[in-house]
């Protein structure tokens, strides 16, 4: 009887409201009429309201992934992101996997973007950070940033290849799809991206600008996917050197120092931001994934426990820091865009960085995801799932959406439900050929 008489109220409101107030009272009434979901059931929930964002939100020429839900910063209408699309694949493949797109609609949807990026600008057969949805040309990320983003494109290539090998049927319709993805990923010139060959990978080169820039990818950070998949390249791989040399060869790599009682082998100090350890791991598997360096599962596994203590001790005495509000990333904040961390804390946090963290922390996430969704949902819950973050001490909540923060959130929840994107991508024998030139072990390596 409730919930007719709450579905009553909407059909009033529908007639005598606002469009926005319809909106804010549909979403009050499904928190409403959901407080009783099982576990398994909230997250089905909470992964499929997300997927929506690069389904219904995508771009209608080229079904990429708009860069975010809201035009601040001037960005407009037509700006698709690269590498967010990217994570956006791999979300069409859980949405295939647990049917909420047919297997047919999906393919047709992956073909209008790979045939749209085959037309699209590319610089020694990497891509922009942004484009434009419509006609395919560079939207200048920056002044000097007009041209291929190595990092960026290797997010995209992370759900290609992961697509490709998802979609493994002998029909017309995906073995073109796997086609056009091998002859883009083949046309790919990663090392080129070394600069006339030194041991280390440029972050960007530009026609217009060459290699001004100078960003030298060095580690720990978000970049090891960029590496990865610069070895295993089948036509223009890096050789191991360019890894060892210039990734692992940084004042910033190695730490080794301890936190909260927790030692952290990689990186910076507290961790940094813990998209750290979402954005490669969407498709690496880090279980048993170790080199000369690092057992990756430690690793990432540390680095979420050092967050969220940190959240948890709240030193600076945020409102709403705690047990159940946690995770410091990377997002929009009260006054702009930051990249928090516990060494660069304002009080804001981000749903993606809790929830992304499922398969390193998963009681904790779940307690995380309980609270965001239960006793926040009224401010941050939405027809994409979470806005990207909220400061409780500013009362600020957002109303955007990021494609590089709803991604991982499907993404890292599947992965942590039923290991499907690592699977697929650690099945990929280049990627697997190319973490053997660069000396790691894994259980997926044949």
């Amino acid at each position: 009887m409730k919930q007719c008489t709450t579905i009553l109220c909407l059909i009033c409101l529908l007639a005598f409201g606002g469009q926005a107030q319809v909106k804010q009272q549909a979403i009050k009434a499904d928190l409403q009429i959901r407080q009783n979901l099982s576990d398994s059931a909230l997250l089905d929930l909470v992964q499929k309201q997300t997927f929506r964002y690069f389904w219904d939100y995508a771009h209608p020429v080229s079904g990429m992934a708009r860069e975010r839900s809201n035009k601040s910063f001037d960005y407009g209408d037509e700006v698709v992101t690269t590498g967010g699309t990217g994570f956006g694949v791999m979300a069409i493949v859980v949405a295939t996997e647990r049917g909420w797109i047919t297997r047919e609609a999906a393919v047709e949807r992956l073909l209008k973007m790979i045939d749209f990026l085959r037309k699209a600008d590319a610089y020694h057969g990497i891509f922009p950070h942004w484009l434009n949805g419509a006609t395919g040309k560079t939207i200048p990320f920056g002044r000097k940033d007009d041209g291929g983003d190595l990092v960026e494109t290797s997010f995209l290539f992370e759900g290609l290849l992961t697509a490709r090998q998802y979609f493994d049927r002998s029909t017309p319709k995906e073995e073109e799809l796997r086609n056009k993805i091998n002859w883009t990923w083949k046309e790919a010139e990663w090392n080129w991206y070394t600069q006339d060959g030194r041991n280390v990978l440029y972050w960007h080169w530009s026609p217009n600008n060459g290699w001004s820039m100078n960003h030298e990818i060095r580690g720990w950070n978000e970049c090891l996917i960029t590496y990865v998949l610069s070895a295993s390249s089948p036509t223009y791989a890096i050789p191991a050197s360019v890894y060892h040399h210039g990734w692992a060869n940084n004042f910033y790599f190695r730490n080794d120092r301890t936190f909260f009682g927790i030692k952290l082998p990689l990186g910076m100090d507290y961790g940094g931001p813990l998209f750290f350890s979402h954005y490669s791991f969407l498709g690496l598997d880090p279980h048993g994934l170790k080199d000369r360096y690092a057992d990756y599962w430690e690793q990432n596994t540390k680095h979420t426990l050092i967050n969220r203590e940190y959240c948890v001790q709240n030193p600076k005495g945020f409102k709403g820091y705690g047990a159940n509000t946690w995770g410091l990333t990377a997002s929009d904040t009260y006054n702009g865009y930051d990249a928090s961390s516990p060494a660069n804390d304002h009080g804001t946090i981000t749903p993606t960085a809790a929830l992304s963290a499922f398969p390193y922390t998963p009681e904790y996430s779940m307690q995380a995801l309980k609270h965001f969704y239960f006793q926040l949902g009224n401010k941050i819950w939405s027809e994409y799932g979470f806005t990207d973050a909220f400061n409780e001490t500013q009362q600020w909540y957002a109303k955007s959406h990021l494609a590089i923060d709803q991604g991982p959130i499907i993404v890292m929840i599947e992965n942590y439900r039923s290991g499907l994107l690592w699977k697929l991508f650690m099945s990929c024998p280049e990627v697997q050929a190319g973490l053997k030139k660069l000396d790691f072990t894994s259980p997926h390596m044949k």
